[in-house]
């Protein structure tokens, strides 16, 4: 019998929510001029950065650059994956349709306020 709030899975069992739980600490670069990530072709994410699902990513397919792009700066564990993977430019274009979690979002716009006028 398990106890309440726990599930049972194929590799034992699990707390409900744990996936809401993982939540790293935002991680914001001193400057959207350090973002040099590629802005064509094709990025495949590192497995800390993309971890569920698919990695692999069309940069020109506007819908697979948002998604890029909000789960590395949800997953980002430090700048240098910032630097790597984004670039500065494109996440003030997209900075409005991006849905990285609520805190990361205060984070980026307290450091830069700019992003706020462009959501």
């Amino acid at each position: 019998m398990l106890e309440k709030g726990v599930v049972e899975v194929a590799f034992g069992p699990v707390a409900r929510g744990a996936w809401e739980r993982h939540q790293p600490e935002p991680v914001t670069p001193t400057s959207l001029a350090d973002l040099r990530g590629p802005v064509a072709g094709r990025m495949t994410l590192p497995i800390h950065l993309e971890w569920s699902g698919r990695r692999d990513y069309d940069l020109g397919d506007p819908e697979d650059l948002v998604w890029m792009y909000s789960r590395v700066i949800r997953e980002a564990g430090d700048v240098e994956d910032l630097i790597t993977f984004l670039d500065g430019p494109t996440l003030v274009r997209l900075w409005p349709e991006l849905r990285p979690p609520a805190r990361h979002v205060a984070a980026w716009e307290q450091v830069f306020p700019s992003l706020r006028s462009s959501s």
